[in-house]
């Protein structure tokens, strides 16, 4: 069946029949969504848009994935102010001949992702596309007032860590780019990135950081994006990155591979500035987590960026990061 024959409100009845709402008063059905703000706690809101042809292709990806992925996407920004997430909404704009399986599909993987993080689909829009998908997702959630992280508060003398590896997702897409298929361990990087809550929670709660990011446009960009807000500079050494084995052996055959991983983009890990007498306490929670975290860095008063160790590489950097409004896609 094609979405044409089930008609929007057919569409709308689908999905509020498959949802069951526990974190709202009000959920899908009436005006508004009605969700409670915990005593004290400030209400975080971002949303992102993914675009046919833009950020995704359906013969690259399956429906399910990319209901995943959209969910993922929105709430690492949460995480990355030390939140909780706890309502999703999404806009939809499809073409008459959308299979309706696909779509059953694209919100089996909204629910179930934002299911993993404790949060809940509560409306949102349909409308007709005259060519593709979009979808245009909003993720609120919440966070102590005294626990909120932002991007500006970096100081000169902070350590710059970063969670898990990086490049794996910028490599899956220069495969599908190709024509190849990217390796199982690299393609789940791009397809289904997962979103750091539990690190970003805990990082907020115990105080450990001063600035937080998510790594979406690449890692010289986001850090740069610290590194104006907080108006300090930064340098990082190459060699101390984090790699997975199938990145470490695609830049030991060409190096030219690390710009996939300074500025790649995708990988949805955490970014993050610590004082330098907590760092002890950072690979503590590394071991509690069970999540690799690693220094790659420093934070500086001198205005700029430092890249090290690039020299043996032969690499020389473009731009630093995603732009979609500098480039095509």
């Amino acid at each position: 069946m094609k979405l044409a024959e089930l008609g929007e409100f057919g569409l709308i009845e689908r999905i509020r029949q498959a949802d069951v709402t526990s974190v709202a008063r009000v959920g899908i059905g009436d005006d508004c969504a009605a969700v409670e703000v915990p005593a004290g706690e400030l209400l975080l809101t971002s949303s992102d848009l993914l675009l046919e042809g833009v950020h995704f292709r359906t013969d690259w990806t399956d429906y399910y994935s990319l209901g995943c992925k959209a969910v993922a996407v929105n709430v690492s920004d949460v995480a990355a102010m030390g939140g909780t997430p706890q309502a999703i909404f999404l806009g939809l704009a499809a073409p008459p001949d959308t299979p309706v399986l696909g779509l059953d599909k694209l919100f089996a993987g909204i629910r179930e992702e934002a299911g993993r993080y404790g949060a809940e689909l509560l409306g949102g829009d349909t409308c007709r596309s005259a060519g593709g998908l979009t979808l245009a997702i909003t993720v609120q959630g919440h966070v102590p007032l005294k626990e909120l992280v932002q991007r500006s508060g970096a100081q000169a003398g902070d350590r710059l860590w970063v969670s898990g590896s990086l490049g794996d997702s910028a490599l899956a897409l220069s495969c599908l780019q190709r024509g190849e298929q990217p390796s199982p361990e690299v393609a789940v990087r791009h397809h289904r990135p997962q979103a750091r809550v539990a690190l970003g929670r805990a990082l907020a709660e115990r105080g450990l950081v001063r600035a937080m990011i998510d790594i979406s446009d690449g890692l010289l960009a986001d850090l740069g994006h610290i590194r104006r807000a907080s108006g300090v500079g930064a340098e990082i050494e190459v060699t101390h990155i984090p790699l997975s084995k199938a990145m470490r052996c695609h830049v030991a055959e060409c190096p030219d591979a690390l710009e996939l991983v300074l500025r790649g983009g995708e990988d949805y890990e955490l970014l993050f500035c610590v004082p330098p007498e907590r760092g002890g306490e950072v690979g503590q929670l590394a071991e509690q987590l069970g999540v690799q975290l690693t220094e790659i860095g420093s934070m500086c008063s001198e205005p700029g960026l430092k890249v090290k160790g690039l020299e043996s590489t032969g690499l020389v950097l473009g731009a630093v990061g995603y732009d979609h409004f500098s480039r095509e896609p």
